[in-house]
C-alpha cells in the first residue's frame, strides 16, 4: 500500500454495496433524516464523485440524495446510526454513538475498495442525547477546508463530498448565534471506530466482536478471518494509525479531539471539529479551547493515537490472549518513526537514503524549526527539492549540511513554486473565509481557496 494517495482519484462506475448489513442489528439503528426547510448546494466534490460513479447526477438529483437523503439505487434502504462508545479526553463514555450523523450508503471504487457515504448534521438519532443533531454551516465550511488541505498534503483523510445549507438558525455556545445550518456528506474508507469495539467489550458481546473483527479484516483490509484475527486486526490498525500520526506531524496539523471514538480502524483521518494548522513547529500548540491540559497538543498526537490503539487492544482481550496484542502494540513507536520520516521526506520533496541518515536529517529539521520559529508552510515551500535557499540563519546550518547529498523527488517546475507565498491554512484565513460567507454570502474566497489548495497538491505530488 502506498503511503500517500494518488493526486487524482480514478473515475469509476457506480458500484453499490451493502456490506454493513451483514453485521446485523446490534451494530446500528435505522433512522430517518431531518426534514430541512430548504436545501441549497454549496459544495460538491466532482473529483471524488467520479471515483464512485456519481459525478453525472444533476444538481437536483444531488440535493435529493445528499440533502433529502433519498436512497441511492440498490443501496441501503434506510440510514444507519452506528453504535459505539469511547474515551473522551481519557474518560470512558458509554452514552455516545452517531448522534448527528448516519451511514447513508456504501460503494466500491474502481479498485474494489469499500467506501462509505456518511453524514454530519443530518438530524437526531437515538444517540443524540441533548443535542439537536445539526451542523453549523461554519462547521461544514471548516471541514471542507480541512479535508482539502490534508489531502493535498498527503494525509489519508476522508473526503468532504457534499455541503448543503439547510435553512435553519442554530444556537451554539462556541459560535455567534443564531448561526446558519448545513448538512455535510463525507466519503470515507469505513466509519468503524475503535469505539465500536469498546462498546462490544463493555457489554461483553464476544460473538459480536468476532463478527466485527471478521468484517473489518475482510471488507476493509482484504484479509482472511482466522483464529488469530484479533492480533492481525490490531497489526493492521497499528500500522495505519502510526501513518496517520506521521501524516499529521508532517502536515503541521492538530486534529484537536483524538478521542478513541474519533479514530477510524482504517487509519483514515475524519470527523473534524476544532482543528488548526500549527503556525510554527510548536509541540505545545493546541487546537481546542477546552483542551486545557494540552492532551492533544501537536507534539503529543503520536502518543495520543498510540493510547487509542491500546484501548482497542484492551477491547480485543475479550477474544484474544494478551501476549500477541502486547507484541503488536510495542511496534507502534518503530512504525511511527519510519512513517514520520517518510512523510516528512515526501513533503520536503526528497528521496530517502538510509535509515540512520534519514533519522538524523529529521531530527535536525525539527531542532531547526523549533529554534527559529520559522513558519511551517514557509519552510517546506522554500526547501522543497532539498536545495537550501538563502536567508536561513545559523539554526539551519546542520540541516543545510545533512540535506546536501539528497536527491529531489520531483523538480520545482510547477507554476506554484514561482508564487511569493506558500498556500497555508492558518486560523486567521479560515475566519476571513467564513466572515465573507457570514456577512455577505460571498463564497468566492472559499472557492478560490479550494482551487489554490488543489493547485498546491498538484505541485507537491
Amino acid at each position: 500500500m502506498a503511503f500517500f494517495p494518488q493526486a487524482s482519484p480514478a473515475p469509476s462506475g457506480y458500484r453499490p454495496a451493502t456490506a454493513i448489513l451483514s453485521l446485523g442489528d446490534p451494530f446500528y439503528d435505522s433512522v430517518a433524516a431531518a426534514d430541512f426547510p430548504e436545501t441549497k448546494l454549496r459544495f460538491r466534490n466532482q473529483r471524488w464523485a467520479a471515483s464512485v460513479g456519481l459525478d453525472q447526477l444533476t444538481d437536483d438529483q444531488w440535493l435529493a440524495h445528499f440533502g433529502r437523503f433519498k436512497p441511492l439505487p440498490d443501496n441501503l434502504p434506510d440510514p444507519l446510526a452506528l453504535r459505539y462508545h469511547g474515551h473522551q479526553f481519557r474518560v470512558y463514555n458509554p452514552e455516545i454513538g452517531d448522534g448527528r450523523g448516519f451511514l447513508f450508503a456504501q460503494l466500491r471504487d474502481g479498485d474494489g475498495r469499500l467506501l462509505d457515504l456518511g453524514t454530519k448534521g443530518s438530524g437526531q438519532t437515538p444517540w443524540s442525547r441533548f443535542g439537536d443533531g445539526r451542523l453549523t454551516l461554519k462547521g461544514g465550511v471548516r471541514e471542507v477546508l480541512a479535508t482539502e488541505m490534508l489531502e493535498a498534503l498527503g494525509v489519508d483523510t476522508s473526503k468532504s463530498f457534499s455541503l448543503i445549507e439547510t435553512g435553519e438558525q442554530l444556537q451554539r455556545n462556541d459560535e455567534p448565534s443564531p448561526t446558519r445550518s448545513a448538512v455535510l456528506v463525507r466519503l470515507s474508507h469505513s466509519h468503524i471506530r475503535i469505539g465500536a469495539f469498546q462498546r462490544l467489550a463493555y457489554f461483553r458481546e464476544e460473538d459480536a466482536i468476532r463478527r466485527l473483527i471478521a468484517y473489518v479484516l475482510e471488507h476493509l483490509y482484504g484479509d482472511t478471518p482466522s483464529e488469530d484475527g484479533a492480533a492481525r486486526l490490531l497489526d493492521h490498525v497499528v500500522t495505519r494509525t502510526a501513518r496517520l500520526a506521521a501524516g499529521y506531524m508532517a502536515a503541521g496539523f492538530v486534529h484537536g479531539v483524538l478521542n478513541s471514538d474519533n479514530i477510524n480502524v482504517t487509519g483514515e483521518s475524519f470527523d473534524y471539529g476544532p482543528w488548526r494548522f500549527n503556525p510554527t513547529w510548536d509541540p505545545d500548540f493546541t487546537a481546542a479551547y477546552f483542551d486545557r491540559t494540552g492532551l492533544y497538543a501537536f507534539g503529543r498526537q503520536p502518543e495520543a493515537i498510540h493510547w487509542d490503539t491500546m484501548q482497542l487492544a484492551v477491547s480485543l482481550r475479550l477474544v484474544s490472549e494478551a501476549e500477541p496484542l502486547i507484541a503488536v502494540l510495542e511496534t507502534f513507536g518503530e512504525r511511527y518513526q519510519a512513517a514520520v520520516a517518510e512523510a516528512l521526506f515526501w513533503r520536503l520533496g526528497i528521496i530517502p537514503r538510509n535509515g540512520e541518515e534519514d533519522a538524523a536529517l529529521v531530527a535536525a529539521m525539527e531542532r531547526a524549526l523549533r529554534a527559529s520559529d520559522t513558519p511551517v508552510d514557509r519552510f517546506f515551500f522554500d526547501w522543497f527539492g532539498g536545495t537550501p535557499p538563502a536567508g536561513y540563519g545559523d539554526s539551519f546550518a546542520e540541516l543545510r549540511e545533512l540535506i546536501a547529498p539528497y536527491v529531489a523527488r520531483k523538480p520545482r517546475d510547477h507554476p506554484y513554486w514561482n508564487d511569493t507565498e506558500p498556500c497555508a491554512m492558518l486560523i486567521d484565513e479560515v475566519e476571513a473565509i467564513w466572515s465573507a460567507i457570514d456577512a455577505d454570502d460571498d463564497w468566492r474566497p472559499f472557492e478560490a481557496k479550494v482551487a489554490a489548495i488543489r493547485r498546491m497538491g498538484e505541485a507537491i505530488r
